[in-house]
């Protein structure tokens, strides 16, 4: 997945800038974001993001972070833009460069990007080696209480708000909820 991301970035560090020409189709604030701006932000996401996804380093923000950034790229090129789209995607599993209609190689990333959100990176990573020496428990146990529950809702309803929108909403209420739940009845 590293590598995907790190391929993405390097087109972008030598192509043209096509931001422009979709710029209005950007969520709110990206789209009031100059294209050269934006398009200098995801390049350098993807680069320097997936050398950190890769080594573990700072995993869990590095994720959240392309986690958001597929976010955007799927609502703006990926999301399909007609209900007629939608029976071609249960159709069958297909990858392709047809452009709106084509969210299942965005959607791959998001299902691996969510356990190293919620985990971490693991042993095998710069993380866990430098937690380490700073005595700090490198690998602290998972924690599965309503907070966590309610966190992962508001995590993932945030860039639903891009793509769908009633769904987005109604995960950030129903996290909103768990959070609150853990806050003051379990406590």
């Amino acid at each position: 997945m590293g590598w995907e991301f790190f391929e993405s970035g390097r087109e972008k560090l030598g192509g043209e800038n096509w931001f422009a020409s979709v710029q209005d189709q950007f969520p709110f604030p990206f789209s009031v974001v100059p294209a050269g701006l934006s398009w200098g932000m995801a390049t350098w996401f993807e680069l320097i993001g997936a050398v950190l996804l890769i080594a573990g380093l700072g995993t869990r923000v590095v994720a959240f972070s392309l986690l958001f950034l597929t976010f955007v790229a799927t609502s703006v090129a990926h999301w399909p833009d007609m209900w007629s789209m939608w029976s071609d995607l249960l159709a069958g599993y297909s990858i392709t460069d047809r452009g709106h209609g084509n969210f299942k190689l965005p959607l791959l990333f998001v299902v691996m990007l969510l356990p190293l959100i919620f985990n971490g990176a693991g042993k095998l990573s710069l993380d866990y080696l430098f937690g380490i020496p700073l005595g700090g428990d490198p690998k602290p146990p998972g924690l599965a209480d309503f907070g966590a529950f309610g966190l992962a809702a508001l995590v993932l309803g945030l860039p639903f708000l891009m793509l769908v929108p009633m769904f987005g909403a109604t995960l950030i209420v129903i996290g909103v909820a768990l959070l609150a739940f853990q806050r003051w009845v379990v406590g």
